[in-house]
């Protein structure tokens, strides 16, 4: 009787667990849930290193309350520096239009008549081109404007309550009831699939925006070419990095594109060096990721492709996290 209860109390809380997390996305909770996991694993990854130095009876608490301040003023001070560099790089519109008018003009040269006719041809033509489309767009820019706004303070109220739970003292699953212990057991393991995704991906995107960055910023310039946007492509390629798999593909479609812009030859020597770099990210990808939740690529792009198309950008993002989950779940219960 006591298995059958036991059972019956595991299956629950797997259902609970899959509703929740599901509803996360269609109810757009997925970014604070995912800033919570965050800040809540970045704290207890470093408190027991900080806890070595202060032995004393509040020292969890006085290192989570520092640990708490130094994360939240460290991520926003790289969020602030991020918009600020992008912006640096917008900051003079004349230089702005006159660069993006030597891209369209090299793009003319190198691009095919039926398409070069949709290309502006003067500044006065993409000014106009532009006004165009912030008119015809300018609800979707207000709807984007406002969710942009109601996304950071649900991000921010996720980092606060992350840290808020990394406060409070691991429970004792001995003196808990049954379905709340095993509730509490589907939260550990995916905060341990959250760990394993999300910290392995940012060393993996680290890695990629170092050499994407040397290439860009130094052999390219040290070889006479200078690429449009050059700060930014590297800052972009960081984002898009986080995102497994597909992250490459869209940073590489991205400098390659730009590259074109410069000439063809350019175009090639950056696909060139960014295939060779990318493959040999592949062995890191591997051992970090793959090694992590012994998933190969195809798992985990075909768990994206699926939630992609269910749930848009977000089901994207969550795809790697959830499969690991499960991976997690099915392993414990000795299924695969």
């Amino acid at each position: 009787m006591k298995n059958i209860t036991v059972s019956r109390t595991e299956l629950a809380s797997l259902i609970i667990a899959a509703v929740a997390l599901i509803l996360l996305l269609p109810f757009k909770l997925l970014a604070p849930m995912l800033a919570g996991l965050l800040v809540f694993e970045l704290i207890n990854a470093l408190t027991p290193m900080v806890e070595r130095l202060i032995s004393y009876r509040f020292a969890r608490a006085i290192t989570v309350a520092l640990l708490t301040l130094i994360i939240l003023g460290g991520l926003s001070i790289l969020v602030v520096g991020a918009f600020s560099l992008v912006l640096h790089e917008v900051n003079n519109p004349a230089r702005l239009t006159n660069m993006l008018l030597d891209v369209v003009e090299q793009a003319r040269r190198q691009l095919p008549n039926v398409l070069t006719r949709y290309l502006p041809s003067s500044a006065d033509d993409f000014h106009s081109l532009l006004k165009q489309l912030l008119h015809d767009h300018t609800s979707e820019l207000k709807t984007w404007g406002t969710g942009a706004v109601h996304l950071f303070v649900k991000v921010l109220l996720g980092m606060v309550l992350g840290a808020v739970i990394a406060l409070v003292p691991s429970p004792s699953e001995e003196n808990m009831k049954p379905l709340a212990a095993a509730l509490y057991r589907r939260v550990k393991r995916l905060a341990a699939a959250f760990h394993q995704i999300v910290f392995a991906q940012i060393r993996i995107s680290l890695l990629n925006t170092v050499l994407t960055g040397v290439f860009l910023l130094v052999v390219l310039p040290l070889a006479g070419v200078h690429l449009p946007l050059a700060k930014t492509l590297v800052i972009v390629t960081f984002i898009v990095g986080l995102l497994p798999i597909v992250g490459n593909l869209i940073s590489n479609a991205i400098i390659c594109v730009i590259g074109l812009s410069v000439s063809l030859w350019v175009a090639i020597s950056v696909l060139v060096y960014l295939v060779v770099v990318h493959k040999l990210e592949y062995f890191f990808n591997a051992r970090i990721v793959g090694g992590s939740i012994h998933a190969r690529a195809w798992e985990l792009l075909l768990a994206m492709l699926v939630f992609e198309t269910l749930f848009g950008l977000g089901g994207l993002i969550a795809a790697p996290i959830y499969y690991a989950y499960m991976k997690m779940e099915l392993r414990e219960k000795a299924l695969i």
